[in-house]
């Protein structure tokens, strides 16, 4: 797993042409007609901090798992810190959510020396307080993972884009290694979380979730998460219904300040979290 930067080094010059294409402009969701059919990805505010989190089912959201760690201290908030707002725009959403349950994947240590295993299982699942259910506020479907080469899209908000969400209609799946996804999506920070979506029969599944933005041999790249097996082992562990999550680790407090950001990797990958 440690070689996972190099590999992904070695991959990506390997898929220079994929490089070389130009990924789709980012497009604001201000209006409401631009944000027909994307209300169910929403704003996380989290213990003073910003993430993107999408449905996946009316009273569940996908969102990445670091973001419920505070960076300066390494602990972990819990449900009463989270508010999810879906489909925020220009200071209003479709619906205003908090959490009843937080679910991170049991083997995502926020404090992990290796950066690039913590992408493999950056994830969360939170359940909400009331379930949403509004017409204009559908959740997405999940779908398996992409293929190199493969077409995506990615809807975030970042620190400057907070007020409304930005949809990057098209990208591409650089490489695949140890179930991280290395992207053309361009992300920033308040993206981690943010779905990252394939057009499956005509309508956006979710394939991955943004964990964090690198440089690779001087080009920016976004990494993602894998999906399938984390989220369906969260999902197991939320039926279970007892919140007991015996492989988590305890959460040292970091020696350094905001761990993850702007930390080097092996292979001269330098990864930063969105």
């Amino acid at each position: 797993m440690r070689k996972i930067i190099a590999l992904m080094a070695v991959g990506l010059w390997l898929a220079s042409p994929l490089v070389a294409s130009d990924p789709s402009p980012l497009r604001s969701l201000m209006t409401g007609d631009d944000s027909r059919g994307w209300e169910g990805v929403g704003r996380l505010n989290i213990g003073g901090a910003l993430c993107t989190g999408a449905m996946i089912a009316d009273n569940l959201v996908l969102t990445a798992a670091h973001c419920m760690f505070d960076r300066d201290t390494g602990q972990r908030y819990g449900p009463e810190d989270v508010e999810f707002l879906a489909g925020w725009r220009n200071g209003r959403a479709s619906a205003y959510r908090g959490a009843r349950r937080v679910i991170v994947h049991p083997d995502f240590t926020f404090t992990a020396d290796d950066k690039a295993a913590r992408v493999v299982n950056d994830l969360a699942l939170l359940e909400l307080d009331q379930p949403i259910r509004k017409s204009s506020v559908k959740p997405f479907a999940t779908f398996t993972r992409p293929r190199k080469g493969a077409e995506v899209g990615v809807v975030s908000y970042a620190h400057d884009r907070s007020e409304s969400p930005a949809l990057q209609e098209m990208c591409k799946v650089l490489a695949r290694q140890s179930g991280a996804l290395v992207l053309s999506c361009s992300v920033d920070f308040g993206s981690s979380g943010a779905p990252v979506f394939v057009v499956q029969d005509g309508r956006p599944h979710i394939v991955s979730v943004i964990s964090a933005k690198a440089m690779v041999r001087d080009i920016p790249v976004s990494l993602g998460t894998n999906l399938e097996r984390p989220l369906a082992e969260m999902m197991e562990m939320l039926a279970a219904g007892d919140g007991v999550f015996s492989r988590v680790l305890p959460v040292a407090r970091p020696s350094v300040k905001s761990p993850g950001i702007g930390a080097a990797g092996p292979g001269g990958a330098k990864f930063l979290r969105p």
